[in-house]
């Protein structure tokens, strides 16, 4: 048998997508196998950050999700009772060379897979192909598929990735006995709608904190509709006892955390009505996995969910993924497509990320919410300036984006 290409990829999510046209841009031969027959625009909201959107649009993609998205232009933090605590700019209001995209997203997935088949052809995407496992054979990674209809495949190439998200099967053939996820003690019921624009009509905004007496929110536009309404994300968390399936599309109700935020009517937005008329609700655990101490074995590596699945916090999930299909384009190139370049990769990007994992689970930006929170017991404030400096709130915030690799100066410094 053959060889069918030179990098075989294993789903066709957003980090499996960016990888493919990275290593086309590269002139390197490549294959994305997906398990599901057909691809839906499933799911809701997801933040792009500068340092993904800079990948993104070294590949020419931004033109094109710059229509089906918001370019976010603010971060805005409020207490329970809808208090402005602190803003700070995003994306180009803030300096960065590209956008910060809030987008739906399955519609940048699909919109990622167009850009694939258009760039590599239409069978540069093999759908209905499930991995279930893959290994090294002298200088080539066989893995092996199977469909809906139970038929085994088995695919040669000089390297295998799997970007198969959180239930990977490879991640699972490496560390079969690695556990259950580490749960935070908060799941999150998320959905979107139809509703008007608030504040600046571009402002990511984060209200609450997370108690036994109240919950968080999180809430941005992802679309501008013609007739002047958004198509608007948003994510309540709470505390709970026991974690919600690990399915991002996992049917939830109202009944199970509403009643936190049925008096959350605020001059800015009336977020307990917007609640309510949510047709679709889904809820999913705030969870993420141990950092892994490697990813690589062999001629077969792990990227994105499968290799470092995150609490979702920071708006960096996404994001960590498009960096680590970069830095493995850019490793293939340094040292040809075999295990060199794996191993490099593993080396950078296993720290990494790894690191990002830790500050979801204990100092992401929505750190402020709880600090405002402690110190007001949460009560109002009369004036924000006498429970937290201006300075410290940006240290939050800056501590994070270091973390994360999406400084201004990191990324100016990056470009230049």
């Amino acid at each position: 048998m053959n060889k069918e290409c030179e990098v075989a990829i294993i789903g066709a999510g957003n980090g499996g997508l960016t990888l493919a046209l990275a290593l086309h841009e590269a002139g390197i031969n490549c294959r994305v196998y997906e398990a599901v027959p057909e691809l839906k625009p499933l799911g809701v909201g997801i933040n792009i950050l500068p340092h993904a959107t800079g990948v993104l649009g070294r590949l020419g993609a931004n033109e094109a999700l710059s229509k089906i998205s918001i370019s976010t232009q603010n971060a805005s933090f409020f207490n329970q009772y809808g208090q402005h605590i602190y803003t700070e700019a995003l994306g180009t209001n803030a300096g960065y060379a590209t956008p910060q995209f809030s987008i739906h997203r399955g519609e940048l997935q699909l919109a990622l897979l167009k850009i694939v088949e258009e760039r590599l052809g239409a069978d540069s995407v093999v759908m209905d192909r499930r991995c279930i496992g893959a290994t090294t054979v002298g200088d080539e990674a066989h893995v092996q598929f199977e469909n809906v209809a139970g038929e085994k495949f088995t695919v040669k190439a000089s390297v295998v990735i799997s970007c198969d998200g959180l239930h990977s099967a490879l991640r699972k053939q490496f560390y079969p006995d690695e556990g259950a996820p580490h749960y935070t003690g908060v799941n999150m019921w998320r959905g979107a709608l139809n509703w008007s624009p608030f504040l600046d009509g571009a402002t990511f905004a984060r209200a609450g904190a997370l108690t036994a007496d109240t919950g968080k929110m999180v809430i941005y536009p992802i679309l501008n509709n013609p007739d002047g309404t958004q198509l608007m994300n948003w994510v309540a968390e709470t505390v709970s006892p026991q974690p919600a399936m690990r399915d991002w599309n996992r049917q939830g109700s109202l009944d199970d955390f509403f009643p936190v935020f049925k008096d959350w009517h605020f001059d800015w937005l009336d977020v307990a009505k917007m609640i309510e008329s949510t047709q679709n609700v889904l809820v999913f655990p705030m969870v993420d996995q141990e950092p892994l101490p490697r990813w690589t074995h062999g001629r077969v590596t792990l990227l994105g969910d499968a290799a470092h699945p995150m609490v979702p916090r920071g708006s960096n999930g996404a994001g960590q993924a498009i960096m680590d299909a970069e830095y493995l384009t850019a490793q293939f190139v340094k040292f040809g497509v075999g295990t060199e370049a794996l191993e490099a990769y593993d080396r950078e990007r296993v720290t990494a990320t790894g690191n990002v994992v830790l500050a979801n689970r204990k100092a992401p930006p929505d750190k402020i919410l709880q600090v405002v929170h402690e110190r007001t017991g949460g009560k109002p404030f009369a004036s924000i300036t006498d429970v937290i400096s201006l300075d410290e709130l940006r240290e939050i915030t800056s501590s994070y984006k270091a973390v994360a690799g999406y400084t201004l100066e990191g990324l100016a410094n990056k470009a230049a």
